[in-house]
């Protein structure tokens, strides 16, 4: 049974959200939990922009912090945008799973349907995971670049982008084990599994940096 939603997942307090997201009800679930981690993680790096433009000691790289600040809202925004899209496009796919299949045309209706709702299910958390690999490369900039005084934001940042990433990737390879066509999924799953190759990497090397210039 799914909870009558009124205002979107990411208009509700922090406390409401935890709330139903501790619930037996299917959504919020873990990838709209995974872009509101993600959208957390870039919000940090930009309070590290907002806490270094108009001091004097970083005057050269203002510009490159400001277009920083200004992609890295967008990015957030996009992030929480998608905690609703996600649940939207999970419905459907949760109500397929009931469809009956005694009969022969019933089974393959089923399966058609099935599929459709499984590759739209698994376009918000591909989405979430580009999404936090944009965040960790803007994390980099705000941690090398912006004031040290506010560098540990600059970590948790990058630290909550990469739980996001990796999150986003368990509600892709669920929803690809469950698709007939099995190249489509492979390629899907190939997408994910390189942006983790890459971006997890380069989050753990700018948490590591953060960590080393504060021990």
């Amino acid at each position: 049974m799914y909870k009558e939603v009124n205002m979107t997942f990411s208009d509700k307090s922090c406390k409401e959200f935890t709330v139903e997201l501790a619930s037996k009800a299917s959504v919020p679930g873990g990838g709209g939990a995974s872009a509101l981690c993600g959208a957390l993680g870039c919000a940090l790096g930009n309070m590290v922009g907002s806490l270094t433009v108009g001091k004097k000691k970083y005057a050269d790289v203002e510009d490159e912090i400001k277009a920083a600040m200004e992609k890295a809202e967008s990015v957030w925004r996009e992030l929480l945008d998608l905690i609703q899209k996600d649940a939207d496009v999970f419905e459907p796919l949760s109500k397929a799973y009931g469809l009956p299949k005694d009969t022969e045309e019933q089974k393959a209706y089923k399966t058609e349907y099935m599929e459709k709702c499984l590759r739209d299910a698994c376009s918000v958390p591909v989405a979430i995971m580009e999404k936090c690999c944009e965040s960790i490369d803007l994390c980099k900039i705000f941690a090398d670049k912006g004031s040290t005084l506010a560098i540990s934001d600059a970590g948790v940042g990058v630290a909550f982008s990469k739980a996001a990433l990796l999150g986003a990737s368990l509600n892709v390879f669920i929803n690809t084990k469950a698709m007939t066509d099995k190249e489509y999924a492979a390629s899907l799953n190939t997408k994910a599994n390189n942006m983790i190759a890459k971006y997890t990497v380069l989050a753990d090397e700018i948490f590591a940096g953060v960590n080393e210039r504060l021990n």
